[in-house]
């Protein structure tokens, strides 16, 4: 494997080869760049499979020279020592970031998912939908990212219809399409879709508010959406939920 690795502090760059070297089960190739316009030359004259990429240079961000890359074909990597709404931005495009200082366990992880994936490169439209949530726009085809065990999924967020928890992992409804089963748990959706009006109606149970159609009282209480899905409202959320439907109505 060809690494790449893009930082303007040098002992960052070194730091992070020897823990690669220490946690890689290969011999990767490695190349250095110190910024933005550096990095663009490497990537194009390197060719990598994996960069490492900083977002914080002393000529731009990473995402600058994302921005200048046409179809780029290599499993990528952010490394961010702060910016909590770019982590999220992260989260919602499924691209993979590490934290400074770098985990070696994390590292690890992140080798291991290049590796697998390092055939099935389809980083543009992941990158579209993490400079989405970078532009804080809050258009009609906002996406978020799913993966599964075979497929990667690039759903709009206004046809979900709701979240179910399944054991450690979430299962997905989405509006024409079938349910799609992701191995992260609802508390990670939770934090993600909250924050875009989503109502956590049931421990088990997060709901798009958009496609609720109807509170109904029997059995203790259950919302109504889009194709007559019904999901449960707990007695603990029911005044919670019932406030922000008046909100909206």
């Amino acid at each position: 494997m060809k690494i790449l690795l893009i930082d303007n502090e040098v002992n960052v760059r070194q730091g992070l080869k020897e823990l690669i070297q220490l946690v890689s089960a290969d011999m990767p190739l490695f190349e250095e760049a110190n910024g933005v316009s550096d990095g663009l030359q490497k990537i194009k004259s390197f060719s990598p499979d994996m960069v490492f990429l900083d977002i914080e240079m002393d000529d731009g961000t990473g995402f600058d020279l994302l921005s200048r890359l046409d179809n780029p074909a290599f499993q990528l990597v952010f490394t961010t020592a702060h910016d909590q709404y770019a982590i999220r931005a992260f989260r919602f495009s499924a691209i993979d970031y590490l934290l400074k200082p770098v985990d070696p366990a994390e590292l690890g992880k992140s080798l291991e998912k290049a590796t697998n994936n390092i055939r099935h490169s389809d980083l543009d439209k992941r990158l579209a939908v993490l400079m989405q949530q970078l532009s804080h726009k809050t258009g009609h085809d906002r996406r978020i990212v799913l993966k599964d065990i075979d497929t990667t999924y690039f759903i709009r967020i206004a046809d979900i219809l709701f979240c179910q928890a399944d054991g450690t992992y979430t299962k997905f409804y989405i509006v024409n399409n079938n349910p799609i089963l992701v191995s992260k748990n609802l508390k990670e959706y939770e934090t993600m879709l909250e924050p875009l009006g989503f109502l956590r109606t049931h421990h088990s149970y997060l709901a798009n508010p958009d496609k609720i159609r109807m509170f109904d009282k029997t059995d203790g209480g259950s919302l109504v959406l889009e194709g007559d899905h019904r999901i449960p409202v707990s007695q603990r959320k029911r005044d919670f939920v019932l406030g922000m439907l008046e909100k909206k109505a």
